[in-house]
């Protein structure tokens, strides 16, 4: 797949992937037409499973996913949605998230995944900047109640009578549905009489507005869980959606009927991309888990035979830690990669490598470039890819746009068929730079094979000692690290040096590590400058962790000074 690249300077950092029409396996380019052509050769076959609340398991097949979502785009239809008209969809990993999403397709609008870590305050922004006509929302989600935040921001909820909401507040919002709740609560209607709305509407018309879906136009908005800021709304056209879901189930190697797990929301584009989309396309079987509980989630794969298991690092460890870890009957994985702790369980016989070797943002709906699975570290030779089919890749000066010279270090910029239309109310040419680039504000450098080598943010490499050093190189180390559960390094103001090297640890629960032998485990693996001069510990509800489980490094810093500044009046010094 990969060998149709070509450096398109030799002297320059500039790269292209093989043009897109060469890549196999791309099916239609919308979710209308993902959702159809997937129903139409899955039909019979198990599409989603998810516990109920009394403990059982419920099944849709794909033709019961198509239904669903056909009843959804109804119901939607008979309340008045336009084309292009946006969906609020707040809900955890649930069969109805999918309907949700994808009858929202069908009815000719654009579904917006809200995440269900927000705060009150954060739902008053997303709502607010997102201008949804339609929320469609999980009531209950651990201890929030989103019902209750609604009202809290908007008292004329809970005074309006369904159908008859008038906010000031979200001026575009009319209808509020919860999925969880059987009763109605004001204006919030419950989903029963939800759909029950839409029985009128016949089938020709939901296919006569998805007939009028184009690729070129506007399919999801999704939110992101950057580690500074406000989250940015990403607006993603069909084409560049559909492409992902359709490339991934390839970029992993999954085989036909996987059957999937994660417990990571599908509002965050790389779990509706990596696993929803993937899983899918392959004809799988979604595994649903709303929240992540890992005794639940070891009973899930174990009784439902899972195959495919996506998770992020900190789970790992907690999958590890619980109390059904040993008893787990884990022989049906075979798509885990071979360095994750569940790979080395007993009963486990797995040799897959996850596409490890890869870089992405959501600005491009996930990964713009990368090694397929199985791909070896020898292979990859410790970059993150090549650029993936129809993108082009270059390194430039952030000061001067100017493209380096290969093997260069600069900025990384990117545009292809995937990357996003948009960002919400920021115009285009404040976004993309005079070529079509997208400048991601990530650093790297392309070798002579035109490999990426990503660095990290560029306001994120620590300038210490007239060095730089990579908080992401010593992240990779440090985790490595017994005892390590999530670890975080960043670069605080220093008199002398310009910034000081920290690494923040949260420990395995029950472990207890001091900052001297963790510095000289790093000692043997990194270069003496690139060693922390510090090592804090924390524990986990200490560190704020943004919706892809990365820690908020601006708080981090802020954090990290405290903590170094009661140091010196504690009279320890910071080295």
């Amino acid at each position: 797949m990969n060998d149709h690249r070509f450096v398109q300077h030799q002297s320059l950092s500039s790269v292209r992937g093989m043009p897109l029409a060469m890549e196999p396996e791309i099916g239609v380019a919308t979710l209308c037409g993902f959702i159809r052509e997937v129903t139409e050769r899955y039909a019979a076959r198990e599409a989603v499973v998810q516990r109920c609340a009394d403990g059982s398991m419920e099944r849709w097949c794909y033709r019961d996913l198509w239904d669903r979502s056909v009843a959804v785009a109804k119901s939607l239809i008979a309340g008045g949605l336009g084309k292009g008209e946006r969906v609020g969809v707040l809900m955890t990993n649930r069969a109805e998230f999918l309907s949700s999403v994808f009858g929202t397709a069908l009815a000719g609008g654009v579904a917006t995944p809200l995440s269900t870590f927000s705060t009150q305050s954060e739902l008053d922004y997303l709502l607010a900047s997102s201008a949804c006509s339609v929320l469609l929302l999980e009531r209950r989600v651990l201890k929030r109640d989103f019902a209750a935040m609604l009202c809290a921001l908007e008292p004329r909820i809970e005074a309006a009578a369904p159908g008859g909401l008038r906010s000031d507040r979200f001026p575009f919002l009319r209808r509020v549905t919860v999925v969880d709740d059987t009763a109605p609560m004001g204006a919030i209607e419950n989903w029963q009489n939800f759909l029950a709305c839409g029985a009128d509407v016949p089938d020709a018309h939901v296919n006569a507005r998805a007939a009028t879906v184009l690729p070129a136009e506007l399919a999801l908005l999704f939110f992101s869980s950057g580690s500074t800021g406000r989250p940015k709304g990403i607006l993603s056209a069909h084409r560049g959606v559909t492409i992902q879901l359709w490339r991934m189930r390839r970029m992993l190697g999954l085989g036909d009927g996987v059957r999937s797990w994660t417990a990571n929301g599908f509002f965050w584009s790389g779990n509706f991309a990596m696993v929803l989309g993937a899983t899918l396309a392959a004809g799988g079987s979604l595994v649903l888990q709303r929240t992540f509980q890992p005794e639940e989630a070891l009973d899930l794969m174990a009784s439902e035979r899972v195959s495919f298991l996506f998770a992020w690092p900190h789970q790992w460890a907690q999958l590890e830690a619980a109390e059904n870890w040993e008893r787990a009957d884990l022989s049906s994985l075979v798509y885990v990669d071979i360095e994750t702790p569940v790979a080395r369980h007993a009963t486990v016989r797995t040799s897959w490598i996850e596409p490890r070797h890869c870089y992405g943002n959501t600005e491009t709906f996930t990964l713009s470039t990368g090694f397929p699975a199985n791909t070896s570290r020898d292979e990859a030779g410790g970059s993150h890819g090549l650029p993936l089919p129809g993108n082009s890749l270059k390194i430039v000066d952030p000061l001067t746009g100017r493209v380096v010279p290969l093997g260069q270090r600069g900025e990384i910029a990117i545009k292809g068929p995937t990357l996003m239309l948009g960002y919400l109310g920021v115009p285009l040419d404040q976004t993309l730079d005079d070529e079509g680039y997208f400048p991601t504000g990530d650093g790297g450098y392309i070798d002579a094979s035109g490999r990426l080598f990503w660095e990290g943010r560029l306001n994120d490499i620590i300038k210490t000692g007239g060095a730089n050093v990579s908080p992401i190189e010593v992240d990779e180390v440090v985790r490595d690290c017994p005892g390590v559960r999530v670890a975080q390094t960043v670069g605080v103001p220093h008199e002398t040096l310009g910034e000081l090297v920290v690494t923040c640890i949260v420990p395995h629960d029950g472990r207890v590590l001091d900052e001297e032998s963790v510095r000289a485990f790093m000692r043997e693996k990194l270069a003496s400058y690139k060693v922390p001069r510090r090592v804090l510990f924390f524990s986990e509800d200490e560190l704020r962790l943004t919706g892809s489980a990365k820690v908020k490094t601006s708080e981090l810093r802020d954090l990290v000074s405290r903590r170094l500044a009661q140091a010196v009046a504690d009279g320890a010094g910071t080295r």
